[in-house]
């Protein structure tokens, strides 16, 4: 089987931008509620359902979408840059090794690639969103959080966790594309639009699931460097560091809403970049 033909940027970038935007709409509760438990050092929610009910019935239902103005301006450029910057960087890797397809090695160093692309376009948005979904944040919007961290550490200062982000980044975006590579491999070739779809939806959900596996250490950490805590300063170390004092079970704080979102959220991104794509492919086609 052939692959496509690539697209120019500009396609990719949108049909990025479009199903970054479907997902979060969707599945933001579930951030709001892992960035939660990541922060806690106590076991301030029993799990993923008493979190959910702990904030509607204390704080109100519309906390569950605090600080979404960040993740939405974020989603677009964030998950336009990933699925562009992986068919571009997929497209380099071929070429430097002299290779005409994708194979599974590939895939994982180009999805990696990507994940490093994305991370110096998400961190401020990043910052922004955990500053806001800290149940003891003093902000109302994105505007006063932006302006106390210019005020207390300069433009800088909106990158702060950009290590930590760097490698969130880097792990779950060769787990998800490495992923998505192999098990497409692994099945039928689709014999129309439905059966397509329900490939994509299986590759993005089982390739969003082991990405989140794999980062969810790296995501816990960076949610309590970003959320202003002097305790941790660099990804490696902060790992150690919370295994030895909270136990190895802490680094996996907030996974069940992390993988409830990025599993069928991975599929979802999928599904929707994929029919964009071809969209757009028929129309440039014409």
């Amino acid at each position: 089987m052939s692959e496509p033909k690539p697209l120019p940027f500009i396609y990719q970038f949108v049909s990025g931008a479009i199903a970054g935007v479907s997902e979060i709409l969707v599945m933001y509760p579930l951030d709001v509620v892992k960035t939660r438990q990541q922060l806690a050092t106590t076991n301030d929610y029993n799990g993923t359902i008493n979190c959910l009910k702990k904030i509607v019935r204390e704080e109100g239902f519309s906390r569950l979408y605090k600080g979404i103005s960040a993740p939405i301006l974020m989603e677009a450029p964030k998950r336009a840059t990933k699925f562009a910057a992986n068919d571009e960087w997929g497209k380099f890797y071929r070429n430097y090794f002299g290779v005409t397809k994708m194979n599974q090695s590939l895939a994982i160093l180009t999805g990696a690639t990507a994940g490093a692309t994305e991370s110096f376009v998400v961190v401020p948005f990043e910052l922004i969103k955990i500053r806001l979904q800290d149940k003891t944040t003093k902000f109302n919007g994105m505007g006063e959080v932006v302006k106390d961290i210019v005020q207390k550490n300069g433009v800088l200062g909106l990158y702060k966790g950009l290590e930590s982000t760097l490698w969130r980044h880097i792990w779950w975006n060769a787990g998800y594309f490495g992923c998505i590579h192999q098990v497409r491999s692994l099945m039928p070739k689709p014999k129309d639009s439905t059966q397509k779809t329900l490939i994509d939806l299986t590759c993005g959900t089982v390739g969003g699931t082991f990405g989140t596996i794999l980062n969810t250490p790296f995501d816990v950490v960076k949610s309590r460097i970003q959320a202003g805590s002097t305790q941790y300063r660099w990804t490696y170390p902060s790992i150690l560091k919370v295994a030895r004092e909270e136990g190895f079970s802490a680094l996996y704080k907030g996974f069940i809403p992390k993988v409830l979102r990025l599993g069928p959220g991975g599929g979802i991104l999928l599904v929707v970049f994929t029919a964009c794509m071809d969209f757009f492919r028929q129309y440039h086609e014409k």
